[in-house]
């Protein structure tokens, strides 16, 4: 194992600036990632920071809150890592929280500006469902296992389902593009030795097959909450849009919360920098308070670290192989139709309600996809134009 090469003091500090400045989503992330760790700070070249991100966008969960732990375990060891991510992550987790105590106490559910949040929403995901259709979808085979997979979910929404739709699309990718893999890999600096990362894997698996057991077997909500989002975070793909149709499957037809509470903090969450997996904090304080909060926010980062700790000690040698490559193909077109899918229920089903919504959320896109307004400063200009267009 490597030895740390940094202070624990200095990637807080790095991180923490990371996490009040980083708007926009996981591509601007991995940009302010890029100035600050690599041209300001020089902790890595260009090229081990490319092959981080490669790491990363081949494991399920957040990508770029995967990369910021990545290059906090590369300077500061496994406590690094951890230091690392909680720097980039609580000033979202702290906001969307009292986002949450707010929306309580106050009964925010009637409030003018959740309307206007949910069409934030909307405009999101469409501009999110457009850029990754490009990137994860550029031919004819990819583009019809995008449609095949919004089809199957749009005809039998569930969790499950989801988790079907991408072991399909994995082996599709495995018979069809493995052909198409890149033959020139760069060998990856390994920090855990694999053993470690076999213990990691094991754990993983281990947690994956016992909290449904346990969570079905008692009444107790932590437990639940906590086998939902561990469940979430190990098996998503394609980042922080994509968790939102997983993780409404769970939350809302269980009568955890509102379709209306679940889209007001989604569209919250854009307001935000940081991860949107944090999205599970705010979620986690609807349904418990303080204390679900926490057990939320640590089942759905938690596989993050686990993956990480597994993969990074085989990462040379899958990387190598055409066939993990073409299934990751399969896969990501995948997220692509379940991301389509999402993006009529729940997003249009319950944001899109007359004319004005409609044309707040195109005007809201348009700046959003065209202009390349901010994603903060969409969500600003989403509830002020939502209350001028509402007393018209």
């Amino acid at each position: 194992m490597n030895k740390p090469k940094g202070t624990l003091l200095e990637i807080l500090l790095a991180s923490t600036k990371l996490g009040f400045t980083s708007f926009g989503g996981p591509v601007a992330h991995l940009g302010y990632f890029k100035d600050e760790y690599i041209d300001r700070k020089k902790w890595l070249d260009d090229k081990t920071y490319a092959d981080i991100i490669a790491l990363c966008q081949f494991l399920p969960g957040p990508a770029s809150s995967q990369v910021g732990i990545a290059i906090g375990m590369l300077r500061g060891g496994l406590l690094g890592g951890i230091i690392s991510f909680l720097g980039f992550t609580l000033p979202s987790i702290i906001v969307l929280t009292i986002f949450a105590l707010l929306y309580q106490t106050f009964d925010l559910g009637d409030a003018g500006f959740i309307s206007s949040l949910k069409v934030v929403a909307a405009a999101v995901v469409l501009h999110a469902l457009i850029g990754l259709g490009k990137k994860l979808t550029p031919d004819k085979p990819r583009i019809t296992i995008a449609i095949a997979a919004a089809t199957v979910m749009l005809l039998y929404p569930s969790a499950w389902m989801q988790i079907l739709i991408i072991i399909a699309a994995g082996l599709i990718g495995l018979k069809l593009f493995s052909k198409l893999a890149d033959a020139k890999v760069t060998p990856f600096p390994v920090t855990f030795s694999k053993k470690a990362g076999a213990i990691s894997l094991t754990i993983l698996i281990g947690l994956l097959i016992v909290m449904p057991i346990i969570a079905n077997a008692t009444d107790h909500i932590l437990v639940q909450l906590f086998d939902t989002f561990f469940r979430v975070g190990s098996l998503v793909f394609g980042g922080g849009h994509v968790v939102l149709p997983m993780i409404e499957r769970e939350v809302v037809p269980t009568g955890w919360l509102t379709a209306s509470e679940f889209l007001a903090g989604y569209g919250m969450a854009q307001a935000v920098p940081g991860p949107l997996f944090t999205f599970a904090s705010y979620l986690g304080t609807m349904i418990e308070g303080f204390t679900g909060m926490i057990v939320a926010t640590a089942g759905i980062f938690l596989p993050s670290f686990l993956f990480l700790i597994a993969a990074l000690p085989f990462l040379n040698e899958l990387r190598k192989r055409p066939a993990f490559q073409g299934l990751l193909m399969g896969v990501n077109a995948s997220v692509v139709g379940i991301l389509l899918a999402a993006f009529y229920d729940p997003v249009i089903t319950s944001s899109i309600m007359d004319g004005k919504d409609f044309a707040l959320a195109a005007i809201l896109f348009v700046c959003l996809h065209f202009y390349k307004v901010p994603a903060w400063a969409v969500v600003l200009l989403g509830v002020g134009a939502g209350y001028i267009i509402n007393l018209l």
